[in-house]
């Protein structure tokens, strides 16, 4: 999912409205287009040609019956597909599938947030800022700098291929949090107006500190002087934190054992969720990549708030980095947060040196907890359960050096798609063959629009990993797969990023059938479980300011593969249960290095000076 731009285009195409009384960031909201229903045909065909690569000719026999029998004129799908198109047309529908995928796919997902669903950034050292006290002001001006735009509607709306795209989900950035519940969880957003605080939290200890006083901005030095006292105040105390590690519906019987206890603990609750962020401020000082990427992935699973969108975090060491919560909001506007906050600090863009510190500033105020034996208990195994979860997984960063989008551009090779096929080669190197491949593409030129499944293996990335590894065929001829390997993918992804990929539809279609009504052979067909299982769960954020980006994998046979395309390196973080993540980290290296050396020969040699 490559990140969007911010540089707009004055000549909109027919249907774009710009409604100035909406603010700057929602003016073209209204005029987005909705997400389309692709055509039953449409969905059948590109369904078949992507589940063809992975299966026997018998079994994709069979499911191609399955298929042609769901398809056929008055048939189960026509059925289905006609109370689909109803529920897109009917005017209160802002996206047909908005409230179900964030159900399905988030709120209602009972497993832990933590490893499961959150993910990090790893940002670049910061060289002047090796004391965490002064790191952390600096990021918390640079952030409340990008929330003032985001609280006053005055952020530039994001361009996907020159379109302007959806932005509502920047609402749920600040001031906002998941909450537990069963059977699903559910957002909450507080006002800005009146919750003008962040969030500390050291040895356990969550800390309120005001970043506004007398309607004033702190300052940075301000700012600095608020986290040094929390160093200097923080005891350890029970990791209440912990307790948000936990699967969905344990943590939401502790919560109300939690609030059952005492009304402080409701308020010191609201504290929590009504921050405009948190700054963890954590006792450790990792070095490596992988040590970094394990502190901001999940931490020691106490000293966090993991149902909090946005978590900054500061280590001893003055290195620092990010973790988001990602029910109510993919990695594209966290990553242009992080993006913008490490653009201010690097290019010394804001006046992070003001000197006054002003002399009527409150102390930082522990937000306190009252805990029971009852209480204790939940917080005990919580941290124990986490321990356990955390120590099935296995994670490797392959921070390859050899060249980056520079060298990809001069091969004339999209980017992203030479990269899956650096990931499909890996793989394939790994196991003898190709497997079902999820990459995250973006829906957000349609309203309330998040994410569609690119379905990376294609008979023709097939061909150019099974030709890699035959010894017979001629380098020409690989180049040539390997050619046609990367157009079927930006096919696949152009089409995924219109609303028009495979899996959302057929979920929506599956979603209309009624309590009782026979499921479709076609859902019941192995090939529709099997060809979406995840077993490498891929995809790419870039950023410059960062040194690592991750998440876990989706399935327990499978990895989770999240990769930065930068202009000299290419970085893949690499997540599995066990299953020799090092070894996918060498196999990707290798892939990569021998996809360079089968394209080096194709470039032009510089012609030489006479």
């Amino acid at each position: 999912m490559a990140p969007a731009s911010t540089r707009s285009n004055s000549s909109l195409p027919p249907g774009y409205v710009e409604d100035k009384s909406k603010g700057p960031t929602l003016r073209f909201q209204e005029s987005l287009p909705r997400l389309p229903v692709p055509t039953l045909e449409e969905t059948a065909a590109r369904y078949v040609k992507s589940i063809h690569p992975l299966l026997s000719p018998s079994e994709f026999a069979a499911s191609k019956k399955a298929v042609d029998e769901f398809i056929r004129p008055g048939g189960a799908g026509e059925k289905l597909q006609k109370k689909l198109i109803a529920k897109r047309e009917d005017p209160k529908t802002k996206n047909w599938i908005y409230e179900w995928w964030n159900d399905a796919a988030y709120l209602s997902y009972r497993d832990p947030v933590v490893p499961y669903v959150s993910y990090f950034y790893s940002h670049r050292d910061d060289r002047r800022r090796r004391n965490p006290a002064k790191r952390a002001a600096a990021i918390t001006t640079a952030a409340l700098e990008f929330k003032k735009q985001v609280d006053s509607g005055t952020l530039e709306p994001e361009y996907m291929k020159k379109l302007p795209i959806c932005m509502d989900s920047y609402k749920w950035m600040f001031n906002a949090s998941r909450v537990a519940a069963k059977p699903a969880d559910y957002p909450v957003k507080f006002d800005p107006k009146d919750h003008k605080h962040i969030i500390a939290i050291r040895k356990n200890q969550f800390f309120k500190i005001p970043h506004e006083v007398d309607g004033q901005q702190l300052n940075t030095t301000e700012l600095e002087a608020q986290f040094t006292k929390v160093y200097e105040l923080a005891q350890r105390v029970p990791a209440v934190g912990a307790l948000t590690s936990e699967n969905r519906d344990v943590w939401t019987d502790a919560r109300k054992i939690l609030l059952d206890v005492s009304p402080k603990n409701a308020a010191a609750l609201e504290a929590i969720e009504s921050a405009s962020f948190v700054v963890c401020l954590d006792d450790a000082a990792p070095v490596t990549l992988e040590e970094r990427a394990h502190q901001y992935w999940h931490g020691d699973g106490q000293n966090r708030w993991y149902d909090k969108p946005l978590q900054f975090i500061v280590n001893d060491n003055g290195t620092s980095g990010f973790m988001g919560e990602h029910s109510m909001m993919d990695g594209t506007p966290t990553h242009r947060l992080n993006d913008y906050v490490n653009d201010l600090i690097f290019g010394n863009k804001l006046d992070f040196s003001n000197p006054a510190v002003r002399s009527n500033l409150p102390e930082p105020v522990a937000v306190n907890f009252e805990i029971t034996p009852e209480v204790q208990t939940e917080i005990d195994r919580a941290t124990k359960d986490f321990a356990t979860v955390i120590g099935q997984h296995e994670l490797a960063v392959q921070a390859y050096q050899g060249y980056g989008k520079g060298l990809i551009k001069k091969f004339k090779c999209s980017p992203d798609a030479y990269v899956q096929m650096i990931i499909q080669l890996a793989y394939h190197k790994m196991y003898g063959k190709n497997r079902p491949t999820y990459e995250s593409a973006a829906t957000r030129r349609f309203q309330l629009g998040r994410t569609e499944t690119c379905r990376s293996v294609s008979d023709d990335s097939v061909a150019f990993c099974n030709a890699i590894a035959d010894p017979d065929v001629s380098d020409e001829d690989r180049v040539t797969l390997f050619r046609k390997a990367i157009a079927a993918h930006i096919e696949y992804i152009s089409a995924a990023s219109d609303g028009k990929g495979v899996d959302r539809h057929l979920f929506g279609l599956k979603k209309l059938l009624e309590p009782g009504e026979e499921i479709p052979a076609i859902y019941k067909d192995p090939a529709f479980g099997y060809s979406s299982s995840w077993y490498l769960s891929t995809s790419q954020l870039s950023s410059e300011f960062f040194n690592g980006y991750g998440w876990s994998q989706v399935i327990d046979a499978g990895f989770g593969i999240a990769y930065m395309i930068n202009e000299n390196s290419l970085n893949f973080n690499i997540v599995s249960k066990g299953l020799g993540s090092q070894k996918m980290s060498h196999y990707l290296n290798e892939a990569a290095g021998d996809i360079r050396d089968l394209l080096l020969p194709t470039l032009e040699a510089p012609k030489a000076k006479l």
